[in-house]
């Protein structure tokens, strides 16, 4: 009896091993380092509220999606945590605009089930993980560099460091004795430290050991790239009567949703890559930093296609058709999804559809309607029905 009783014991603990295996491979298949981005349901009411000045209480939940060195950087940098959790929720935001018309919608899932934030899809190394990571390295980016010149972090400031600089005309030299017309001042954007900040608290986990990880440090560094490469200069005129004599200007971040736009773009002209042999010496792909954390050569899966270059996204597998709901792959489908029977188009009802039809309804729509402006200052709107025909897939 003894030992038929043993037999469904020892049963169990090896299917306790092949679980905990099977999470094991498939953390690593992923990365170690996207566990964070549950942090943006930090943002929601009671998830933080405040102790004392500089203190914050995080809901455990929230808390326990980041790694020792994140908490670590959070309790070390006063103000972080509130830009971080605004930085995440901007790339979430802006993941779903760039895709609301594609069959991938970049849909989020409750993290506080265990799962990912983004569901399953982000245990593929395919293109959709790809624009993931950037976009959500990129929200850390802007959001620390802007809150740094808001005044928000205790450790950082405006960027000063052109601050005092004369400068003259296009080449910003202001030499040969020609009179400058516009100078360095204003409180600058602190890119280098979002920059920074985002390397150490985003690619936390990511060691660079695996395929999967070089793919997910690229992705990282591409998006803070394209935050940092988007950065213009923003004048204001000094003179009598608004002559403009002379200019003051800094550099202010871009528009998130230019970061965006270029990083979709780069999602539909992402490269599938290898990795080049060990030790070889830092290419197009690399970034810099410390340690070999960057230092590695990705090469493309096809030879006859050039490397990827520092701001394109990369990845190692196709990608799911999206089509049909698949709950083990973490692919919703696009059954009862809206589409648009007039387009050619992704958004259009026969590619949403994968073919399948769509059906249509009226719906009637109550919507504000011959707004008109009343000095001083109200907007007063009438309410209006509208008929509209809505189109879903089957």
């Amino acid at each position: 009896m003894r030992a038929a009783a043993a037999i469904p014991l020892l049963l169990l603990m090896a299917l306790a091993g092949l679980a905990a295996r099977a999470a094991t491979r498939a953390k690593m298949s992923r990365g170690r380092g996207s566990k964070w981005w549950g942090i943006a349901k930090a943002g929601e009411p009671n998830n933080l509220l405040p102790l004392a000045p500089g203190e914050l209480y995080m809901d455990p939940a929230v808390h326990a999606t980041l790694r020792r060195k994140q908490r670590r950087l959070v309790r070390d940098h006063p103000g972080v945590l509130l830009a971080v959790v605004k930085g995440a929720n901007q790339a979430i935001g802006e993941c779903q605009f760039q895709f609301r018309n594609r069959r991938w919608n970049c849909s989020t899932k409750n993290f506080f089930r265990g799962k990912n934030l983004f569901g399953k899809i982000v245990d593929r190394g395919c293109r959709e993980t790809a624009f993931i990571y950037a976009i959500t390295s990129a929200g850390v980016t802007h959001a620390i560099a802007r809150a740094c010149a808001e005044g928000s972090i205790q450790s950082c400031t405006c960027d000063y460091r052109h601050a005092g600089r004369v400068a003259g005309g296009r080449g910003g030299g202001g030499g040969g004795g020609k009179k400058p017309d516009w100078e360095w001042g204003g409180c600058s954007d602190n890119i280098e430290y979002g920059f920074k900040f985002s390397r150490d608290f985003v690619d936390t986990g990511e060691r660079g050991r695996t395929l999967r990880e070089k793919m997910n440090l690229h992705n990282n560094e591409a998006g803070r790239l394209h935050v940092r490469e988007e950065m213009r200069k923003e004048c204001k005129c000094h003179g009598m009567s608004g002559s403009c004599t002379v200019k003051t200007c800094w550099m202010r971040l871009p528009h998130f949703r230019v970061v965006g736009d270029n990083l979709k773009d780069r999602f539909d002209g992402a490269s599938r890559v290898l990795v080049g042999n060990a030790g070889s010496p830092r290419g197009p792909g690399a970034g810099k930093g410390k340690g070999n954390r960057y230092n590695f050569q990705l090469q493309p899966y096809d030879a006859q296609h050039k490397p990827p270059g520092r701001k394109d996204l990369v990845y190692l597998d196709q990608s799911p058709n999206f089509c049909e709901r698949n709950p083990r792959q973490g692919i919703q489908g696009t059954h009862g999804r809206e589409c648009n029977e007039t387009s050619l188009g992704l958004d259009g009802c026969d590619l949403m559809c994968c073919g399948r039809g769509h059906r249509s309804q009226e719906v009637m729509l109550v919507e504000r309607c011959h707004c008109t402006f009343h000095w001083c200052c109200e907007v007063k709107c009438k309410t209006c029905h509208v008929r509209k025909t809505i189109h879903t897939c089957q």
